[in-house]
């Protein structure tokens, strides 16, 4: 089996200030990058290539700030502090992380299945052979590396090759998960969209860039605005495919931003207000302390007797402090946090104080429904750009194995569990099988309750087809035991020898 074969890019150069990358703006997707150019060929590739690059450095830029987030550093790193600059605690609440870690988690609950589409008389063994492979592949963590970088970049980027050790590796084709901040697809600017060319940047061993650029047909390598390598290949797409998050290319916490930097502000504050408070001020109106009174003062030692002074002032000691209303300040951040699961669609852990409540009502109320319903659209995103990848894998498949697969005879399905109201789903399931109008494909595929609808019916067929022939044998066996019996007895009963009348 091939390995994970990432592309990384080179922190040293993306380590920048975050105010730099930050535009002045803000962040709202990344850019499609296209080309007008309806045919990409040795002669305009490193023009193609050239133009490309400008807004493939923006979106590389807004990728590293918001790979950073992910990580905790966040803008709060800057925060500065006018009065007693020494109490400037910066508090990261990274919930970036967790709303990632969430989406990345309910989304692929299961792997995702290759099933025959509807429509389509498709081979179980050829289904069950393309599964396979994309098991020996691990495609199902790739596909977690793809679905973080969609949520944390607002897309992900995957190539797949022709596997050189096929024989023993099993799979035909390697698939391997690319980083967004150094690969990227070019489109044609029309009406289509069509995917021009993919690029990939690598580094030689003097650690020199270069680009690898793959069309529907060539290969070009390019260093320093000059093809040092071009050679042809037949996988009849570029190999190199972009999994957009949304139509804007946004991740999952990028839209809510703000939100995250205003909980990040309001705990660093009050936790500034809480050092400030331990280390008030102490005041000293009209007293006069001789030396090392005030060090045994502070540290619990001695009582400091004090008197009013001759011009008849009272004298004081007492601290300068002011504390925030800790209740307020944790409104704030509450209604912050509520916004940002409603915004991101995510469940909340609100709970509820009616015990009338049904399993129906509460999946409603602390957002559950919101999640299933974000985590089908990003169902869709994902699988319009699978189509694309398996459009390159069954070529590679059908050109080395024969396979004999199309793009239009496999259908990529999601495997996720949701056992919500499952005793409901389960009666309308087997009513479903209980009609004799619809097939039980259909009832499988439509009204299934099981993680992977396609093997649950290959293995509940099996199992019906053991079972039936096992009744069959049984029947058999008590037919011919039957039949055995009442011949002993027609037997016994026929007349022996001659009889006297």
């Amino acid at each position: 089996m091939a390995g994970t074969f990432c592309f990384c890019a080179k922190e040293n150069s993306l380590e920048r200030d975050l105010v730099d990358i930050l535009p002045d703006e803000g962040l709202h997707g990344r850019r499609i990058i296209t080309t007008n150019e309806q045919e990409i060929t040795a002669d305009n590739v490193v023009k193609v290539l050239n133009t490309a690059i400008a807004t493939h450095d923006r979106n590389r830029g807004e990728i590293q700030y918001l790979w950073d987030v992910y990580r905790g550093k966040q803008d709060i790193r800057k925060k500065e502090k006018i009065v007693r600059e020494e109490i400037n605690n910066k508090i990261t609440v990274n919930i970036a992380n967790e709303i990632v870690t969430f989406k990345t988690a309910f989304l692929l609950s299961g792997p995702v299945q290759y099933i025959g589409a509807k429509g389509s008389k498709t081979d179980n063994n050829k289904l069950v052979d393309l599964n396979r492979w994309m098991s020996d592949e691990d495609k199902q963590s790739k596909d977690k590396e793809i679905v973080d970088w969609m949520h944390i970049a607002g897309l992900g980027v995957r190539m797949v090759l022709p596997d050189p050790g096929a024989e023993q590796a099993g799979s035909p084709a390697c698939i391997y998960t690319l980083d967004p901040r150094e690969a990227f697809v070019i489109y044609y600017s029309g009406y289509t969209k069509k995917p021009m060319a993919g690029v990939l940047t690598q580094y030689d061993e003097n650690d020199a860039k270069y680009y690898g650029v793959y069309t529907d047909s060539e290969y070009f390598e390019i260093k320093s605005g000059e093809i040092t390598r071009q050679s042809g290949h037949l996988y009849g797409s570029v190999p190199i495919v972009e999994y957009p998050n949304n139509s804007a290319r946004m991740g999952a916490f990028e839209v809510v931003l703000p939100l995250l930097n205003g909980i990040n502000t309001l705990e660093s504050n009050r936790v500034d207000n809480v050092q400030d408070f331990v280390n008030a001020y102490d005041v000293f109106q009209n007293v006069d302390l001789e030396d090392g009174q005030y060090s045994q003062l502070a540290s619990g030692g001695k009582f400091i007797k004090i008197k009013d002074s001759q011009q008849g002032m009272p004298a004081k000691i007492y601290r300068i402090s002011s504390e925030m209303n800790s209740s307020t300040v944790q409104t704030a951040v509450d209604d912050l946090h509520d916004k940002i699961l409603t915004i991101c669609g995510m469940p909340n852990r609100n709970g509820g104080s009616s015990t009338s409540d049904t399993g129906q009502a509460t999946i409603m109320r602390d957002g559950w429904k919101d999640a299933e319903s974000r985590a089908q659209d990003s169902e869709d995103m994902f699988r319009r750009s699978e189509r694309q990848f398996l459009r390159v894998f069954l070529t590679i498949c059908n050109t080395t194995n024969n396979l004999g697969l199309n793009v239009g005879d496999v259908y990529a399905q999601f495997t996720r569990n949701n056992l919500t109201d499952i005793q409901s789903k389960m009666q309308v399931f087997i009513q479903g099988l209980g009609c004799e109008k619809i097939a039980p494909e259909t009832v499988y595929r439509e009204l299934g309750p099981f993680r992977d609808n396609e093997m649950a019916l290959q293995e509940g067929m099996k199992y019906y087809e053991e079972k039936q022939a096992e009744l069959e044998k049984s029947l058999n066996e008590e037919l011919d035991n039957g039949l055995e019996t009442n011949g002993q007895r027609n037997q016994a009963a026929e007349p022996q020898g001659d009889t006297q009348v």
